[in-house]
């Protein structure tokens, strides 16, 4: 059948008539998107050699090649105008076609210093120059020793409940004229911090960035030339535990045991420059001030704020407030010896919601839905008499009567006293307030709010505020089929619901970095947002987490939780898949380079596990299968098979010897073989979707035979009606591995389901992000409704349905593959990454008894169309075809 199908779909390929090729025009290109460290303009740069990059834009003619680049480097922007000049770093003229450069090592860059830049480019044949926009970028400490300040805090007891308040006066001589100022501040777990009352970044939550925290702290950069005044100023600072001080055990992963745990503290230096060249530095050490009473009676990740508006202290972030009253803050030791600027995308409010509908029960309770699930928090405006308690509980789904169900989320929440889960407690005290939570964050689409005295409440009352880490969103698809248009938006919910400075498994009951939930869907991550500096800093996280046997934990950050046999290597890839989709997407080896040993040590620890048979087999596998369970010694023996395959792949990338690891990924893969395959049925282990699935993707079939797998792959599912039998590595293969090998409209079909089991039966359900598991219990047991494991067919729609991928043997999209499948059912789709390279786009559409396809790819690339059995070469611009 499957060579009956091939044939029907080269006769149509036949009535190709035309190809529009890109214009032969005089090649004329501008540079745009200059980016340090991927970033536009950065003020907080601790890179010794950062990473620039660029991309070009046509002004006529798509035919530039670069050849060659120089990268330019000045502390005055002037002198990068000029021929010569003392003022201007060079490096010499490369011979590349990369648009990527980083400085060598005889550049050496100060700190707390603006730089600007430029790249030259020729085209390869030296017969055009073209010279870049000035762009610039700023250093922070470089190194951790360079920092002045120290960790402070108040003079409670750890386990004490409320939050630090910290305040620090100072006096800017009326004769200074401010130049500029930048804060720089850290805290363990998180702090709130402002200038002269006002925040230094209102949009901002729960920063720094989680990490190990007895490992490595960040500290972010703020421009606060605006804040800053002469005469009397302050800064003033709240502190909240995060996860470093998890003072009650409400939660199942022992954040309360965290080696790390302490009262939470901070550090920061504010350092001002004059007109003049002088410079004032305001440091924090024990002359700030703190207060022995907090507004903040607790803060819980896992549970919420508590606001006691009868503590509010009048005018303490004021200048004019009096704290010679107040002690001096307590000198703490630095959680690690590491203290690094945070480059990842902060945790950033991206909008405001309101509700779409309010439901009262009489006047203490009241039922608010936001339309859409979620991550954040509420904003509640309100008045009422005083000492009236206020319980702003969030959930994801009703009960029948219209009340808040938390069933599903609560299973692992241990309450204590006072502590409900995913909820905020607002004290009044008589006169109207506005309370933001600051220290926690929630998953929901409802809200339900309780007073223990009567209280008016409407839709104005509440704004709920989004919000996550925030990647630029670099991918769109959509296509004549609703239902999967809305199976999009909800993976891209659920993803964008699970960025919180890691990437985490639900927000609302774990808020944990589990690794597999990570590399499952990097490809759903990478190519709908940009996500390096997301990623990079994990990696980071990663190598931090490794344990002296050389394992890691299945949740990253981890307080020492997870180092179980149950979880194991299939979870484990992370540390494999999660640098390798980077350099697969962006062409940059660094965070291979960051966690080779890494690797190393983990592949060693995982030797001394080996089965008789050479192989490693304990872990869990196929998480959350619909029906069929694929044996979890066969999944985790296919990823250990990866993990050397991989190894070796990294070994290549920097240069080094990796012939033990690609000489252990052939006997695992002969092993594998010769254990699981059955060669007269080619089935693989249990014969389920999984398995075969599986087998496929990794590259595990013997030669020759990759089309009678797949060929059963799709019998297996076909038997099943075309529905989805499988779990989380499933999800990830089975959709791919039909369209690869001739069965797309099988793809479709499964992906276009609409009752259970199936993603567009969630979307009929009313869910707008994506569940835990194929079918919820009906007790609401374990399930949350805001995972994003399951949600590769997001990626599937761009690969296959759009057609957009990279070249393995390519990386960072400097030659792309243009794949799309006409399946039946589909009348048009339209996709577009713009990639590190710069724009790709991909539409096609039914026209009478054709398909027209446009193609955009970036100049300075080359692509290969694949249609069928035709593969076109084309270069970078827009192109034309009718099939």
């Amino acid at each position: 059948m499957h060579k009956s199908r091939l044939t029907i779909t080269f006769l149509l390929l036949t009535s190709l008539f035309i190809i529009l090729a890109q214009s032969c025009e005089t090649k004329k290109v501008k540079i745009n998107n200059l980016r340090c460290e991927y970033m536009h303009n950065p003020i907080g740069i601790d890179a010794v050699s950062p990473r620039f990059t660029w991309n070009y834009e046509a002004i006529s003619g798509h035919d530039f090649k670069q050849g060659s680049v120089q990268l330019l480097l000045s502390r005055n922007k002037e002198a990068l105008s000029e021929k010569t000049s003392n003022d201007i770093w060079r490096s010499g003229i490369i011979s590349t076609n990369e648009m990527f450069i980083t400085p060598d090592s005889s550049c050496v860059l100060e700190p707390h210093t603006t730089y600007y830049w430029q790249v030259i480019v020729w085209d390869n044949n030296k017969k055009q120059k073209i010279v870049s926009p000035v762009s610039h970028f700023e250093t922070a400490f470089m190194q951790p020793s360079a920092w002045q300040a120290k960790w402070i805090s108040d003079n409670e007891a750890m386990d004490s409940p409320i939050a630090p308040m910290l305040r620090k006066s100072f006096e800017i001589n009326n004769n200074k004229q401010i130049a500029k100022a930048r804060l720089y501040i850290s805290a363990a777990g998180y702090y709130d911090v402002s200038i002269n009352g006002k925040p230094v970044d209102s949009s901002a939550f729960l920063a720094p960035g989680y990490t190990h925290y007895d490992k490595r702290n960040l500290y972010n950069i703020y421009d606060a030339t605006s804040l800053v005044q002469s005469g009397k100023n302050v800064i003033t600072s709240i502190l909240g535990n995060g996860f470093y001080n998890a003072f009650a055990p409400v939660a199942t992963w022992s954040f309360e045991k965290a080696r790390w745990r302490n009262r939470a503290s901070m550090i920061s230096e504010l350092h001002i420059t004059y007109k003049d060249n002088t410079k004032d530095i305001i440091i924090s050490d024990s002359t700030w001030k703190v207060s022995s009473s907090s507004s903040y009676v607790q803060n819980n990740i896992y549970s919420g704020d508590t606001y006691d508006a009868n503590k509010e202290i009048e005018g303490w972030d004021k200048p004019a407030f009096d704290d010679s009253m107040w002690a001096n803050a307590k000198i703490m030791n630095a959680p690690s010896n590491r203290l690094v600027a945070e480059t990842e995308p902060v945790i950033r409010k991206i909008k405001n919601i309101n509700p779409i509908s309010l439901k009262s029960f009489g006047d203490t309770v009241f039922v608010y839905d936001f339309g859409v699930n979620m991550t954040g928090g509420c904003e509640l405006k309100i008045k009422g008499e005083k000492n009236t308690r206020v319980e702003i509980q969030y959930g994801e789904l009703l009960k029948p009567n219209g009340r808040l169900e938390m069933r599903n989320l609560d299973i692992y929440y241990k309450p204590l006293p006072g502590l409900a889960f995913q909820t905020d407690v607002l004290i009044l005290d008589g006169k109207e307030c506005v309370f933001t939570p600051r220290f926690s964050y929630k998953g929901f689409q409802y809200v339900e709010i309780r007073s223990s005295r009567p209280i008016k409440l409407d839709e104005t009352n509440v704004t709920a505020l989004n919000f996550h880490s925030d990647l630029k969103e670099v991918g769109h698809f959509s296509c004549s089929n609703d239902l999967l248009n809305q199976i999009w938006k909800a993976a891209n919910r659920s993803y964008l619901s699970n960025v919180m400075s890691i990437p985490t498994d639900c927000p609302q009951r774990e808020k944990n970095g589990w690794t597999a939930d990570a590399h499952i869907t990097m490809d759903l991550g990478l190519l709908n947002f940009d996500g390096i500096r997301f990623y990079e800093k994990w990696i980071e996280d990663m190598i931090d987490n490794q344990n002296s046997e050389g394992r890691i934990s299945g949740i990253i950050p981890s307080s020492g939780w997870g180092y179980d046999d149950w979880i194991g290597p299939v979870w484990d890839a992370a540390m494999f898949i999660v640098p390798m989709a980077l350099y697969d997407y962006y062409g940059d080896k660094q965070s291979i380079n960051r966690i080779y040993s890494t690797c190393e040590r983990y592949l060693a620890y995982l030797a001394t596990r080996e089965d008789t048979d050479g192989c490693v087999t304990y872990g869990i596998g196929d998480w959350v299968p619909y029906k069929t369970q694929t044996p979890t010694d066969y999944t985790t023996s296919c990823y250990y098979y990866l993990d050397n395959l991989y190894m070796a792949k990294f070994s290549e990338i920097l240069g080094y010897d990796g012939s033990i690891y690609k000489a252990k990924a052939k006997k695992l893969k002969d092993l594998i073989n010769n254990k699981y395959f059955d060669s007269r049925k080619n089935i693989y282990a249990n014969g389920s979707q999984t398995s075969l699935a599986i087998a496929l993707y990794l590259g595990i079939v013997p030669n020759g035979m990759e089309q009678k797998v797949a060929d059963n792959l799709y019998q297996t599912v076909k038997r099943n009606n075309g529905y989805l039998d499988f779990g989380v590595l499933g999800s990830k293969t089975v959709l791919r591995m039909l369209s690869k090998y001739g069965y797309a409209d099988m793809a479709y079909q499964m992906a276009s389901k609409e009752d259970e089991p199936s993603w567009g039966a969630w979307i009929k359900k009313g869910f707008n992000t994506m569940p835990e598991t194929w079918t919820l219990s009906p007790e609401f047991r374990d399930a949350s409704i805001n995972h994003m494991f399951l949600g590769d067919i997001n990626a599937w729609m761009y690969n296959v349905l759009a057609g957009i991928n990279f070249d393995p043997n390519n990386a960072g999209f400097k030659h792309i593959f243009i794949q799309p499948h006409f399946v039946e059912g589909l009348d048009w789709v339209k996709g577009d990454y713009n990639s590190v390279k710069g724009l790709i786009r991909s539409e096609w559409k039914r026209v009478g008894g054709s398909i027209q396809l446009e193609v955009e790819i970036p100049i300075n690339t080359t692509a290969t169309v694949l249609v069928g059995d035709k593969a076109i070469s084309i270069e970078g611009g827009k192109h034309k075809f009718n099939f």
